[in-house]
């Protein structure tokens, strides 16, 4: 009798120590399941404040945009080859900027693509957006009337410039001020000319030495000190036009990009 109490119980605690490790294992799995939704359910709700992120950044974009970059979205769907704006206050220049395949295009054709000897104020065709190219090499006519780029030689007098100092040049995606650092008298130089600086050949600098040996000959051939210089990675502007001082004569402004227009 003894003996079949203890085999009983023997009995009855070994399926309850089997009962509760299965219900351990049970408790267990249950738990790393839950485990597992809630680190699921944190990724997706990780990606949806993402998405939101973007979405509020998008937004805010949209909302940050001033009205002369709205303006141009509009200009930009009557002809795509609209790049920018750029503005001068106090000046006649104030105009859309074109780029087209070639730099001779819109020498005689105005920003709605109608013939026009007076031309656009255009981009080099060989700057790159994405990446950005180092300088804007913008060109324009002088044009005797005041219009186009005729009022660049008006930099040629310090006091001009300090009454002047900025550029304001609009695209799609930012509307910001260029702070000039150099008004230069230059020419196109012939091909055998030697130890001469070709400003109008700069677009893109390869590295850091033929971007610094740029700004170093824009800032001697200078007429004056502007107390202005630019640094490694700052976007340059360059504005070219013609000049009568000596034969196929230039006169070029260059300006680094500043501080954004507010909306």
């Amino acid at each position: 009798m003894q003996k079949m109490v203890i085999r009983f119980t023997y009995i009855i605690a070994t399926i309850l120590m089997i009962g509760s490790l299965f219900y351990l294992a049970k408790y267990y799995h249950a738990m790393h399941k839950e485990k597992q939704e809630t680190n699921l359910l944190n990724e997706i709700s990780i990606e949806e404040n993402i998405t939101k992120t973007e979405e509020i950044l998008e937004s805010k974009e949209i909302i940050h945009k001033t009205e002369r970059m709205l303006k141009l979205e509009e200009l930009q769907k009557e002809n795509s080859d609209i790049i920018g704006w750029i503005e001068i206050e106090d000046t006649n220049i104030n105009y859309p900027v074109l780029q087209g395949l070639d730099n001779d295009y819109y020498m005689n054709h105005d920003y709605q693509k109608k013939r026009n000897m007076i031309g656009s104020i255009f981009l080099d065709k060989d700057y790159i957006w994405d990446p950005p190219s180092s300088n804007l090499l913008i060109y324009g006519h002088n044009i005797k009337n005041g219009i186009m780029f005729q009022n660049l030689l008006n930099y040629r007098e310090k006091t001009y410039y300090e009454q002047h100092p900025n550029i304001r040049f609009t695209t799609k995606n930012e509307d910001v001020y260029y702070e000039i650092i150099a008004a230069f008298s230059s020419k196109v130089y012939h091909t055998t000319d030697q130890n001469v600086f070709r400003y109008y050949y700069f677009i893109n600098a390869q590295n850091e030495v033929q971007y610094n040996e740029f700004v170093q000959n824009v800032k001697k051939a200078s007429l004056y000190d502007t107390l202005k210089t630019a640094v490694y990675g700052d976007q340059l502007m360059t504005l070219s036009t013609c000049a009568y001082h000596v034969q196929n004569g230039r006169f070029a402004i260059v300006a680094k990009k500043g501080t954004p227009v507010e909306p």
